[in-house]
């Protein structure tokens, strides 16, 4: 019980964090702005990032591609392996970003190495 509540405070620090960020991120974004943006580089930095970079109604579909199917529940100690789009490629609301991680100090495993040349 006790591990439960600890998991769920934590979350909702987690969550009040990324909601405060994404209102100052869309303040300064300029009204009426409904076009694509391109996609961050986000391989090999942290996690956070990602949910800290894009807007709010972005969907974000994150997985952990170490192959022990894992569940991310901390953000800032995952590290990005892949991201889908590739950086550059437009983004708009209808297009899922499908993020693929490892623990921060893990490698990426060789065979996800290879798919991303």
């Amino acid at each position: 019980m006790r591990r439960r509540a600890v998991v769920g405070a934590g979350a909702v620090l987690a969550l009040a964090a990324f909601a405060v960020s994404s209102t100052e991120e869309t303040a300064t974004a300029a009204p009426g702005d409904a076009g694509t943006h391109p996609v961050p580089d986000f391989l090999g930095r942290g996690l956070w990032q990602v949910f800290t970079r894009l807007d709010r109604r972005t969907r974000i579909d994150v997985h952990d591609v170490s192959g022990r199917d894992r569940r991310i529940l901390w953000p800032p100690r995952w590290q990005v392996c892949t991201q889908y789009p590739a950086a550059g490629t437009g983004l708009d609301r209808r297009t899922t970003v499908m993020i693929g991680v490892v623990r921060k100090g893990e490698s990426c495993p060789p065979r996800v190495r290879m798919a991303r040349r």
